[in-house]
């Protein structure tokens, strides 16, 4: 190869610092657009469910975000009160995930909206920006994350939780654009974000606080580092790429390819799934299995002995933790929202109450809830996220059904509708029913808003 031809084949790193430096949103296709509000209305909806499902953890959000003592300039969604726009997508991003309602993109296994929509609107709000500016910086964030998370993955998951490092390259990419850096701002601004990137997956043993903190500071330093880059901070131009960078250190068997496959003319975006249900994305498709099994069969909580789910295998090495005693527990672990569901037939915020999770029925049914491995279904991972859910009752019927895909993924998607409904229901403990219908149209309404004044005063309220 010639010298001349080798300067002219742009580096993965550079071609999406490229890519978002040059998206307008006059580039995105009316139906990338729509999918970017649906994401920024149920991420919102997720961050001010936590003011009511996770008080605890929405309090230590704020009270973080008070600690730095900022100028206030973007806002706490529902907390009223304002602060940084970096302190806020922490803030933001933390009770976005909170009650792990949050949206995910199967294939890179992550929480794309709570990483960045917290910096979209923090630094929208903070530097003035226009509705349309707002949702092409969500869709640059959205492609960039996605791809570093599918180029790194499966075997990333091993230790490092998705949001938390992939997200801080889409968070970057989301800063990047909506500070509308040029293409070697944006290099400088992912190179930041891939020295940055951490965060172990240790909580599914504990059910602890990090989990939520990993989107809050993947927000952070994303908006960070595109902070250091427009005021002349370096990194390195090819930290994806490099013999020790990003994909090499995080990775065992990495997929440079990924990372610009049909970059802006594939929208991943529009593969995001909508979450259904208040728990890991890996429990939806088995508590479907067993509300079909227990509504079928009309079993009740005394007819049920046990619980099998046989499923794919990064259930069994992740999400099938059995001593479980907070709420946060209980929503990654796979065997507690089975044995909930089959005993409550509904699995919503109430099943996630710590006076729920300690109950002795639950907890009974929880010991006798096994996960299994099966290697046939493990192939099907991640296309679809298989459960065989088999309940065993106590005189000896064997009663089984499958789900492959949860409700709200792209092969089984939610309507704008029940996007919107599960938004109002999220924002009911904190906004009577005229101010949700009005956030939620303002959200909608991004493409055509010039100034957003109204939507950063609606979100400020206590």
């Amino acid at each position: 190869m010639s010298p001349t031809s080798a300067v002219a084949v742009a580096a993965p790193t550079q071609k999406l610092a490229e890519f978002v430096a040059a998206l307008r949103f006059e580039q995105l296709p009316s139906d990338v657009a729509a999918q970017a509000c649906d994401i920024i209305l149920d991420t919102v909806g997720c961050g001010i469910a936590s003011w009511r499902d996770d008080r605890e953890k929405a309090e230590i959000a704020r009270g973080l975000a008070r600690s730095f003592h900022a100028a206030p300039k973007a806002t706490i969604w529902g907390g009223g009160e304002r602060t940084d726009a970096a302190i806020a997508a922490m803030a933001n991003g933390i009770l976005a995930n909170a009650a792990d309602f949050d949206d995910t993109h199967k294939r890179a296994l992550l929480h794309t909206g709570s990483v960045v929509v917290p910096p979209a609107l923090a630094l929208g709000e903070e530097r003035g920006l226009t509705g349309p500016d707002i949702v092409t910086a969500i869709v640059a964030g959205y492609e960039v994350a996605v791809r570093v998370g599918m180029a790194v993955m499966p075997t990333h998951y091993r230790f490092w939780h998705s949001t938390a490092t992939n997200g801080t390259f889409g968070a970057a990419a989301t800063a990047a654009s909506a500070m509308r850096l040029d293409k070697a701002g944006a290099l400088m601004a992912l190179g930041f974000a891939g020295t940055q990137a951490a965060g172990l997956n240790t909580f599914f043993t504990y059910g602890d606080l990090t989990k939520s903190l990993h989107p809050g500071k993947a927000s952070f330093n994303g908006t960070l580092g595109a902070r250091l880059a427009e005021i002349g901070g370096t990194s390195p131009p090819t930290i994806l790429e490099h013999e020790k960078g990003y994909l090499a250190a995080y990775s065992l068997e990495p997929k440079a390819e990924a990372l610009t496959a049909g970059l802006g003319t594939t929208w991943e975006i529009l593969q995001n799934g909508f979450k259904f249900f208040p728990s890991i994305l890996a429990s939806h498709a088995a508590i479907q299995a067993t509300l079909d099994v227990v509504t079928t069969h009309d079993l009740k909580p005394a007819d049920i002995a046990s619980i099998v789910n046989e499923t794919y295998g990064t259930v069994k090495s992740h999400f099938s933790a059995k001593t479980v005693t907070t709420g946060m527990g209980a929503r990654v672990s796979v065997p507690y929202c089975c044995a909930v569901a089959a005993l409550d037939r509904s699995v919503g915020q109430a099943q996630f109450a710590t006076d729920r999770v300690m109950r002795e029925d639950v907890q009974r049914l929880l010991a006798e809830t096994e996960v299994v491995a099966v290697d046939a279904l493990t192939a099907q991972y991640p296309t679809k996220f298989p459960a065989r859910v088999t309940i065993t009752t106590r005189d000896g019927r064997r009663l089984t059904s499958q789900r492959d895909f949860p409700k709200g993924d792209p092969q089984e998607p939610l309507s704008p509708s029940e996007i919107e409904a599960k938004f109002l229901d999220n924002v009911a403990g904190r906004y009577a029913s005229r101010d949700a219908i009005e956030l939620a149209r303002l959200i909608r309404a991004l493409p055509e808003i010039a100034d957003p004044k109204p939507l950063w005063s609606l979100l400020a309220r206590d």
